[in-house]
């Protein structure tokens, strides 16, 4: 008789920090499948109500908490076998939530005796920027594993998922209006799939006597430029947008208008690309075998085509 190995994370209480964000709520669905139980904490818990649905009884559970108050922490922390932080922000006090604030998180996780403690950064991550982001990001990590040695360390580059702020946020806009500006169209990106990286912190958090102490970049297989995924999408659409590449010059310009959804600091980061620098260990080394948007775009764009999923004509042959 054939015995089905037990997943290293079977029974273990994982808690996700800003587990109610795009992130978060496919982290939950990754780790509740293989039979962990998964605490959501976050500011506001009640945002990820949907992963109990997810879980069997007794499996899900919700707390509140702050990182700029590291006095939440503790309680939220106590009990786990493993902790993620997703914790992150473009915006406000960006030192207190990706700076020294991921140091008060990893010390919270060392004292309440946590086995496995997993940082999710960013590729941007760079201590000499003149970018609060990058250089806040930076920080965190260093005091992730000043705190936590073991720590693993998981930079993303952008990530793209059926339910994301990213292509499908594109999709939208080409279905809506007449002229779409593309900002940085020459930026070199490298998206990867928001299960992809669900599934590589699970592996993390399940093993940190391999993963401990190491930093790994979490890409996708496929480098695309602005110019190419406006084109893809549109493509995948049936659609010929209108589409206005935008020069630096301008670029700054909009970035300072209202419901422009992009910032100046934004405009700068995605214009320095978010490619693997291939001097670190990628989604392979994490067992992970990264998965093209070719997979789902045309899936997904359907939506967005001009009559929606009932626009193609079908012929049935006798």
């Amino acid at each position: 008789m054939t015995m089905t190995p037990i997943d290293s994370l079977y029974g273990k209480i994982v808690t996700i920090l800003g587990g109610s964000g795009f992130v978060g709520r496919h982290l939950a669905q990754e780790l509740l499948e293989r039979g962990a139980r998964v605490r959501v904490a976050s500011r506001h818990p009640e945002q990820a109500y949907m992963v109990k649905a997810l879980g069997d009884l007794g499996t899900v559970q919700f707390a509140r908490c702050d990182v700029t108050k590291p006095e939440t922490l503790a309680p939220v922390l106590a009990g786990s076998d493993a902790v993620v932080n997703l914790v992150g922000a473009f915006t406000g006090k960006l030192d207190a939530v990706q700076g020294e604030g991921v140091g008060a998180i990893a010390a919270a996780a060392a004292a309440a005796g946590t086995g496995a403690f997993v940082h999710v950064s960013a590729l941007a991550a760079d201590a000499g920027s003149s970018l609060a982001y990058a250089r806040t990001k930076a920080a965190g990590e260093a005091a992730a594993l000043a705190a936590f040695p073991g720590a693993t360390i998981l930079r993303p580059s952008v990530l793209f998922g059926p339910d994301d702020q990213f292509l499908m946020m594109f999709g939208s806009l080409m279905a809506t209006l007449p002229v779409l500006p593309v900002f940085a169209p020459e930026a070199k990106l490298q998206p990867v799939f928001v299960d992809d990286v669900a599934q590589a912190i699970a592996n993390a958090a399940g093993a940190p006597a391999v993963h401990g102490g190491k930093t790994y970049e979490l890409a996708g297989p496929e480098v695309v430029t602005m110019r190419g995924l406006y084109a893809r999408i549109a493509k995948a659409e049936a659609r010929t947008p209108c589409l206005m590449e935008l020069g630096d010059g301008l670029a700054g310009l909009a970035t300072i208008l209202p419901g422009v959804p992009i910032t100046g600091d934004q405009y700068k980061l995605l214009k320095a690309g978010s490619v693997a620098s291939g001097a670190l260990p990628g989604l392979a080394e994490l067992g992970v075998t990264a998965r093209p948007m070719g997979l789902f775009l045309d899936r997904w764009m359907t939506q967005f085509r001009k009559h929606g999923r009932f626009g193609a004509k079908h012929t049935t042959e006798a």
